[in-house]
């Protein structure tokens, strides 16, 4: 027979009142007893009764914890994750099957939910479909182009405009467009000083780039740059024909200040490989990093790079993450890489799975700077409480997010799942009503302990 909620409820009540009268009976019949050999019998039944309702309310008290409580929290915690985050899939039945008709509802509601998300998915992908066509029709164009906004931040960019730019430096949504050019020949052209057809353009890498042309976007502000493209070597880009982000043009640069709201920020998602667990004594050997800007994971903007440890890699690394001496051989040392991944984060604030053990290698090889570093670890706590799991498998199993395992401990594969993670949770986080970064650097603060828990059970997987 099935049992509703109300009735197991009731049950929980009806046994902690017949515990506490067995007790208390208990308790007399002891106490009279011991008067009648003439002991102190109050003494001993209120110990007696003392202990023992103390102990019976204890145990009732946990098995209605761990069979509706926590359920129903977990069922609260998955239903937002569907709502708010667009989370797919069952709910957990087993977890819930103490839950009476509600958890029959619950999956109901979550039913209906996905027919709704499909429905939204196959318009959105028809509208996909279309964009990429006319990407694709763009990225033919035999010129690269670079849209700026008023305040000289990148836009928009184009297949050609990522072959080019990663001459000077990885391209990045957002970032200053004097990042990658000189300032002051620059800002003569867009002050109107100096023509804006066929000018002469100097990178950052010391590259003249001839008959640029420069087009005023008129009473939005900001520009478009054309320039003649490179010839495209080696890894293909293709998949990302074209990269943007109209909302840049209305808003202006956001800090990683308190009250900045989570969803206007910049994130670059980063985890590292090593040599080992000891940041004093092993090294670095693999970085890897995404960008989320506001809100969105932005497809191509990575950064993945080997190191070369100058040291052998102890096999029961090898083991964990795939990466041999033989793939190092040749590969640059850490300090030039962080220095790239340092430009390559620069004005976001950096997330990472257990964040203090990879900032831990940085900092010792590059000091990084004053940098606002969140950890997903502490956002999990914050999200499903402090009983759950909270390694980065566990979320990414809670969540839906699937890591393919050759990708698995690879710094660019659980760099992914943690933006993935990360980027389902800022909404989830929002409906909690943690909204701004202030908001969140204090929840956070409240579970730091969790930290060295985690790191002792991953360290003990590896």
């Amino acid at each position: 027979m099935k049992l509703g909620l109300r009735l197991r409820v009731f049950l929980f009540f009806a046994a902690l009142a017949v515990g506490t009268a067995l007790v208390m009976g208990l308790a007399l019949w002891v106490g009279a007893r011991k008067a009648q050999a003439g002991g102190n019998g109050y003494a001993i039944a209120s110990v007696i009764a003392g202990f023992g309702v103390t102990g019976l309310i204890a145990g009732i008290w946990l098995l209605f914890d761990e069979n509706v409580a926590k359920p129903i929290e977990r069922l609260a915690t998955d239903l937002r994750a569907r709502a708010e985050a667009g989370i797919r899939g069952a709910l957990d039945e087993h977890a819930l099957r103490y839950l009476g008709d509600l958890a029959p509802a619950a999956q109901a509601l979550n039913q209906r939910t996905l027919h709704v998300a499909d429905a939204i998915a196959t318009a959105t992908g028809q509208l996909e479909a279309e964009k990429k066509q006319l990407c694709d029709l763009l990225s033919e164009m035999p010129v690269a182009t670079i849209m700026v906004s008023a305040d000289h931040r990148i836009v928009l960019y184009d297949r050609q405009a990522t072959a080019l730019l990663r001459t000077i430096a990885q391209p990045c949504l957002g970032a200053s467009i004097f990042d990658y050019f000189d300032g002051r020949a620059l800002r003569r052209v867009v002050a109107g000083e100096a023509s804006a057809e066929a000018f002469d353009l100097t990178d950052r890498a010391g590259h003249v780039h001839r008959d640029v042309r420069l087009r005023r976007l008129g009473e939005a502000g900001g520009y478009i740059l054309t320039l003649d493209a490179v010839e495209e070597t080696g890894e293909t880009i293709a998949a990302r024909a074209l990269t943007f982000d109209f909302g840049l043009m209305d808003t202006t640069p956001v800090k990683a200040e308190a009250e900045t709201a989570l969803v206007d920020l910049t994130f670059t998602v980063f985890d590292t490989e090593t040599t080992g667990l000891d940041p004093e004594r092993d090294a670095l050997i693999q970085i890897g990093a995404v960008r989320i800007v506001r809100g969105r994971l932005i497809d191509g903007e990575t950064f993945d790079e080997l190191i070369d440890p100058g040291r052998p890699i102890p096999p029961v690394s090898t083991n964990v993450h795939g990466i041999t001496d033989a793939m190092v051989g040749g590969a640059p040392k850490a300090e030039e890489v962080c220095e790239r991944f340092k430009t390559f984060s620069r004005d976001s604030v950096l997330v990472a799975h257990n964040a203090p053990f990879d900032w831990r290698f940085l900092n010792r090889v590059t000091p990084m700077g004053r940098r606002v570093v969140l950890d997903t670890v502490l956002i999990s706590a914050i999200l499903y409480g402090t009983t759950d799991q909270h390694s980065l498998d566990a979320l990414c199993e809670r969540l839906h997010v699937n890591i393919p395992e050759e990708e698995r401990h690879t710094g660019l594969g659980d760099a992914l799942a943690t933006a993935r993670v990360l980027e389902a949770a800022i909404p989830m986080l929002k409906a909690r009503g943690i909204c701004t970064l202030g908001e969140l650097q204090a929840e956070s603060g409240k579970f730091g302990r969790l930290l060295k828990t985690v790191a002792d059970s991953e360290a003990e997987t590896v």
